[in-house]
């Protein structure tokens, strides 16, 4: 029986995915500025791009699962909301860059809410299994399972 995925895990898995793609948008700018003249110091362009190709492809594959209902994406999600919240701190009090820093922190913790609202948590509670409830028990002797 295939559990599928409430409407909040949906809403997340278009938030991830919409950051992953941001990234992926963020290593095409940093390729094609590396084609011009401008030189940074101490900012390897190519290498930066790299990064957030990586970046991106690893978030917007955490999208996607999240979309066709695999529970692995939601850790990867967590993890990335829980990385943009320092970053949202530094570019609006250390930086003064509040144009950025509001929505990037509004989308983290709007992801967070939807990852760990209840319907998400009870549907990553429930297996898909055939092996039955993943309810833990007193009652049973053996080791927990799930």
């Amino acid at each position: 029986m295939i559990v599928p995925s409430p409407t909040t895990v949906r809403q997340a898995a278009v938030l991830v995915a919409a950051e992953g793609v941001a990234a992926l948008i963020a290593a095409l700018v940093y390729v094609v500025s590396g084609f011009g003249a401008a030189e940074v110091d101490g900012l390897n362009k190519y290498g930066t791009a790299l990064w957030f190709a990586i970046m991106g492809a690893g978030v917007l594959a955490a999208g996607w699962a999240l979309w066709t209902g695999r529970r692995w994406g939601r850790g990867i999600a967590v993890f990335v909301q829980l990385l943009l919240l320092p970053v949202a701190w530094y570019m609006g009090p250390g930086s003064q860059q509040w144009l950025y820093a509001v929505p990037i922190a509004v989308v983290a913790v709007a992801t967070l809410v939807l990852l760990f609202s209840p319907a998400t948590v009870e549907w990553l509670g429930v297996r898909d299994d055939a092996q039955g409830s993943s309810e833990a028990s007193a009652d049973n002797s053996g080791p927990d399972t799930r």
